[in-house]
């Protein structure tokens, strides 16, 4: 072969050669199958903890309005038992009880008195 025939021939290589070249560069990802399947995994890990957070807020947020409207429950109960002591107090005064006794016809007799004492 003459050195004519050799230079076509390496230039049609070199033509094949790029042609191949071109053919086999694939245009590459920014991420990878595996990278893209953990973001989304990441992602709805994300989203599940979000939403399980703001449920337990809410719960929490309940628990503590019923536990408000208990302890207005307990305020306004310990509220009517004072006013019932003092009621009760009033009204088991001896005065008021010597009067009753005397309205109902019973007369106060001394030496009819025992006294009881406690151990």
């Amino acid at each position: 072969m003459s050195n004519l025939a050799r230079k076509v021939v390496e230039q049609q290589q070199a033509e094949q050669s790029v042609r191949i070249k071109r053919q086999v560069k694939i245009k590459k990802s920014w991420l990878t199958p595996g990278e893209k399947i953990i973001g989304v995994t990441f992602a709805g890990m994300v989203c599940f903890g979000a939403i399980h957070l703001i449920s337990n807020q809410s719960q929490i947020y309940e628990a503590n309005k019923d536990l408000q409207v208990v302890q207005d429950k307990i305020t306004e109960q310990q509220k009517v038992n004072e006013d019932l002591k003092v009621q009760v107090s009033e009204l088991s005064s001896y005065d008021r009880i010597f009067a009753k006794a005397k309205e109902m016809g019973l007369v106060k007799d001394e030496n009819n008195v025992k006294v009881v004492q406690n151990k």
